[in-house]
């Protein structure tokens, strides 16, 4: 995908879309498959000497495809470099294609290939310093039994001090859902080739994947345009890339100004996260329309905040013509108040960040609906809501889904969670950042603050969004430093500067 401003992102690709790619490059580009083997057995046995260079001990363990082909020419490579190697077969060892010729080309160098069961073969994994798992790669859509179910547990059984280098995908995950088809190899670091397999940023694919590194094989760009991928992966860079210089002669107003409209009785707290994360993250001028009882209280927490007490539509009318862009929904709650306050906020013709309880109001049908000038920011629940189904049917299917919430309404949709999403009129956009540390009440309420803010400062809505989903997710890393476990929203908010000044 294209961004707003004209750069490149790496694009992440289903099992058939990689397929896809390698057939171009063969037969279109004139890349033998045995020479795109070599290849990534070059890549994966570099990464393995970078990762672990006091690595003397190898167990490759290998499939019947090709998957087992790339193992078999890393067994070669290894036992060149004067490594210990041991290559156990997990089923049959290959028959037809490329892979054939990476098993000859170890059987005449003297290799010997042991089934898995035989005699010692355990004993060998236990002796290995890295195993090195070539078993299935994108090969698999099914649930993983028999004897490679019994090598995956075996393998998951490694010793402490054990490591695991998958190649391709992990042997037993779905490559475009990051679903575990019964079990799965936990690796320690994963190496992708030729396309990024989405599944290692999906479900149960960061944590069975470890590090995920990426070799392009070196196979021509224009082979690229053979498969249309599903995703953008976002990066770090892109902060320092797409955010907008600011003038030496800027002054508050040309960073924009936010409007909260949230903190219902008891929730007043979800409001000064929101407008805190808009502070934070640049705006110029950041105010707050809650309940009377709260105003107070909220000026006195953060007295950069302009607060006013708003009971009525009528009072919110003012606040709403001198704002750029609101933040819909932080402790709003589905009250009489807070439906009052919704209605009025989405007749107005400003960009809005519909988020919390917006998002509930939004799905029970009351008031004008979602359109071109928001921006949703649901988690799977509120997400389900919207779209009439349960979490985990979104869950299951978190790509269709995004695209699903921006296709019914217009609006820039975020689907939170591990590997937010970000669906809008450019394409969809994948987070790799972000921890289970994360997962606690307010950190969306934060996140809706800096997308606003953003907004205010002049992004078009998808990339305030993306980079909202960005700032957020490397935001939180920075702060878990500390450790994932208490970490707490405001924990984000010092952090934000760092995150957006790069």
């Amino acid at each position: 995908m294209t961004t707003a401003s004209g750069l490149h992102r790496p694009r992440l690709y289903s099992a058939r879309d990689v397929r896809e790619l390698d057939r171009c490059a063969i037969e279109r580009h004139g890349i033998p498959g045995h020479v795109l083997m070599q290849r990534a057995a070059r890549a994966a046995f570099s990464l393995l000497r970078e990762c672990w260079p006091q690595a003397a001990r190898l167990v490759v363990l290998c499939g019947p495809g090709n998957n087992g082909g790339d193992g078999y020419e890393v067994a070669c490579l290894a036992r060149a470099a004067g490594l210990h190697v041991d290559v156990v077969a997990v089923g049959a060892t290959p028959a037809k294609g490329d892979a054939v010729s990476a098993h000859a080309a170890w059987c005449a160098g003297g290799g010997i290939v042991r089934p898995f069961g035989a005699d010692g073969v355990l004993r060998e994994l236990g002796r290995a310093e890295v195993l090195v798992d070539a078993v299935f790669g994108i090969g698999i859509d099914r649930p993983v039994s028999g004897t490679p179910e019994a090598a995956i547990r075996a393998l998951n059984l490694r010793l402490p001090q054990q490591r695991v280098l998958a190649l391709d995908l992990p042997s037993g995950l779905d490559s475009d859902s990051g679903e575990v088809h019964g079990v799965a190899v936990r690796a320690d670091a994963t190496i992708s080739f030729i396309g990024r397999k989405i599944g290692l940023y999906l479900g149960a694919g960061p944590e069975q994947a470890g590090a995920r590194h990426f070799a392009d094989l070196d196979i021509p760009s224009a082979v690229f345009g053979a498969a249309p991928g599903r995703a953008d992966l976002l990066r770090r860079q892109d902060l320092a890339q797409r955010l907008p210089r600011r003038r030496r002669d800027a002054h508050k107003g040309r960073h924009g100004h936010v409007l909260v409209v949230g903190g219902n009785a008891g929730m007043a707290g979800a409001a000064l996260l929101a407008a805190r994360g808009a502070l934070r993250s640049g705006a110029g001028l950041v105010s707050v329309a809650t309940r009377a009882a709260h105003a107070p209280a909220l000026s006195a927490a953060q007295p950069e905040l302009m607060v006013h007490a708003v009971e009525t539509a009528e009072a919110l009318q003012p606040l709403l013509a001198r704002a750029d862009v609101v933040a819909l929904g932080p402790g709003l709650g589905q009250d009489d108040w807070a439906r009052t306050l919704y209605r009025a906020v989405l007749q107005g013709a400003q960009p809005t960040v519909i988020d919390a309880d917006a998002l509930n109001l939004l799905a029970a049908g009351v008031g004008p609906g979602a359109g071109p000038a928001h921006v949703l920011t649901p988690h799977p629940g509120e997400a389900a809501r919207l779209l009439g189904l349960d979490s985990a049917q979104v869950q299951a299917q978190r790509l269709q889904m995004a695209r699903q919430l921006h296709d019914r309404t217009g609006a820039t949709s975020v689907l939170k969670g591990a590997g937010s999403l970000v669906a809008g009129a450019r394409g969809l956009g994948l987070c790799p950042y972000g921890n289970p540390g994360m997962g606690v009440g307010g950190m969306g309420d934060v996140l809706s603050g800096i997308i606003a803010a953003l907004i205010a400062q002049g992004l078009d809505l998808q990339d305030a969004a993306e980079l909202g989903v960005l700032a957020h997710a490397l935001a939180g890393d920075a702060a878990a430093a500390a450790g994932e476990r208490g970490l707490i929203p405001g924990d984000l908010l010092s952090e934000l500067r760092g995150v957006l000044n790069p």
